[in-house]
């Protein structure tokens, strides 16, 4: 790893200025309903506790639109200082005098949560005067937010301009294994890709058709390329914008000699809620059913795929997984990768969810906490808040 981490910094005495990802559910009363970003930050908190530093968290919280109470942190200090099991000291404000007093007289393993940062829109204009108030609340930087790192925000570029930067454990983590996928992944390569639209993968799929050897291809994106080579679909899903791309896709993968595979049959019903009729259809779908997974064919035709490869990535689910009926397809990929001993990384929220569903999220290599940073990482696009980080 070319960057600093936060292993590689002195800690002792220092005000660790910390970008986190606190931007947890809540229900219509301000109550967490997910506190887990909040505990996957908890490593990189005592790591930094363990070594007698100071911590000062930095985080957002919802899209407001200058100041909201509804989008305040007091429930999520209370929430963390019960996680650390010490006391967090919550501000009202995230710059100011006030902020600067207090953290200047923090002690060794105290722990303050600065206002949420998006109160000032500054922040995500990334603002210079106000990145150069927040570096005045640190001694040193240290980005565990990789969910936000594919933002060029003040407090996840800018402050790296003013202060030492380095990755926090979590963040080093998704470095680490993001670079096993480009760096000199180990073949066979297999991408899984599902979700509902051509058009938000296109970018990743031209990206990985330099890197992987195959590329399976499922949920409601699959009925675009099918539509493209000639087949019916039903009433299935359909990027009608994009069929032309999903052609030229096929064929430059053939001739960079990877292979896409589609479904071969699949299930489908002519009620997407599970109230109809369901049934497997082979390539061609009947007027007024739609697809809504891979069919069993298709099952053992991925599976004999992922088998023998050595790197894995999967990013969307490949059917309705989130209903029972709908299910087996993304169940089966789920349970396979499972049982593999493979490089396999899965990213992006619908796939995170489908592994915690079906109980396998502790069985992979890694799972990445960023939606958004993710996908572009797939692209091939050099993250900001990465790229802003210290060398070594």
């Amino acid at each position: 790893m070319t960057k600093l981490t936060l292993q590689d910094m002195p800690l002792a005495g220092q005000r660790v200025l910390t970008r986190v990802d606190f931007n947890v559910p809540m229900d219509d009363k301000g109550n967490i309903t997910d506190d887990t970003r909040i505990r996957a930050t908890l490593p990189t908190l005592n790591y930094i506790l363990d070594n007698k530093g100071k911590v000062v968290l930095i985080t957002h919280l919802g899209r407001p639109k200058g100041w909201d109470e509804k989008l305040k942190l007091d429930k999520i200090a209370v929430r963390l200082s019960e996680l650390l099991k010490r006391p967090v000291k919550k501000m009202d404000d995230s710059i100011g005098l006030l902020v600067e007093k207090t953290v200047s007289n923090l002690k060794e393993g105290d722990v303050v949560l600065l206002e949420n940062l998006r109160f000032y829109p500054e922040e995500e204009a990334n603002n210079d005067k106000f990145s150069k108030k927040l570096a005045l609340l640190g001694d040193l930087y240290i980005n565990d937010a990789f969910a936000c790192s594919h933002r060029a925000h003040a407090s996840i570029v800018g402050v790296a301009k003013y202060l030492k930067a380095g990755a926090g454990l979590l963040l080093a983590r998704e470095i680490e294994y993001l670079d096993k996928l480009t760096e000199s992944p180990a073949t066979p390569y297999v991408a899984i890709l599902g979700g509902a639209k051509v058009s938000d993968k296109i970018t990743v799929i031209q990206n990985l058709l330099n890197k992987v050897n195959t590329i399976l291809i499922g949920g409601g994106m699959a009925y675009t390329f099918i539509k493209a080579q000639g087949n019916t679909i039903g009433s299935s899903k359909l990027d009608k914008d994009h069929i032309d791309t999903a052609s030229k896709i096929l064929t430059n993968a053939k001739k960079k000699n990877v292979e896409i595979v589609l479904p071969t049959d699949h299930l489908v019903t002519d009620n997407v809620h599970g109230k109809g009729r369901i049934k497997i259809e082979k390539t061609n779908i009947s007027d007024g059913f739609s697809g809504v997974d891979i069919g069993p064919e298709t099952i053992k035709l991925f599976t004999s795929k992922l088998l023998p490869a050595q790197t894995i990535i999967w990013n969307g689910p490949v059917g309705i997984f989130e209903n029972d009926k709908f299910s087996e397809g993304t169940r089966s990929i789920a349970m396979t990768l499972a049982g593999l001993k493979s490089t396999r990384v899965i990213g992006g929220g619908e796939t995170v969810a489908a592994a915690e569903k079906f109980k396998v999220a502790d069985k992979m290599s890694h799972i990445s906490t960023g939606g958004g940073a993710f996908l572009e990482f797939m692209e091939g696009k050099e993250l900001p808040g990465i790229a802003a980080l210290t060398n070594k």
